[in-house]
């Protein structure tokens, strides 16, 4: 396949069932979209994707990446990473205070 914008790429991430990458950015996509993630390198610096159980990290080793691949692939997904990075509601919760506080 060749090539696509971030908008596609963005699109493909969302509708995927795993995916598999040696890109630093795709993993942290991959988690904030809620789909599992292969990592095809043997340590990465988003370890709290590794740590809630949404990435794994298999190196360039072809059995552990088809290993992985069809385990999630064949995973039904019941349950949700931990939300490591919060859950998107810091600017309302800030947003709540400010206006229920006098600042004089």
């Amino acid at each position: 396949m060749d090539p696509v914008s971030f908008v596609d790429m963005v699109a493909l991430e969302q509708a995927a069932k795993v995916i598999l990458t040696d890109s630093g950015g795709v993993q942290k996509e991959a988690f904030f979209y809620g789909v599992p993630c292969i990592t095809m390198r043997d340590e990465t610096e988003w370890v709290e994707t590794v740590e809630s159980g949404a990435n794994h990290l298999v190196g360039a080793n072809r059995d552990r990446i088809q290993v992985a691949a069809c385990q999630l692939i064949h995973k039904i997904r019941t349950d949700s990473p931990t939300p490591v990075y919060g859950t998107g509601k810091a600017a309302t919760a800030i947003l709540t205070h400010l206006l229920n506080h006098s600042f004089e």
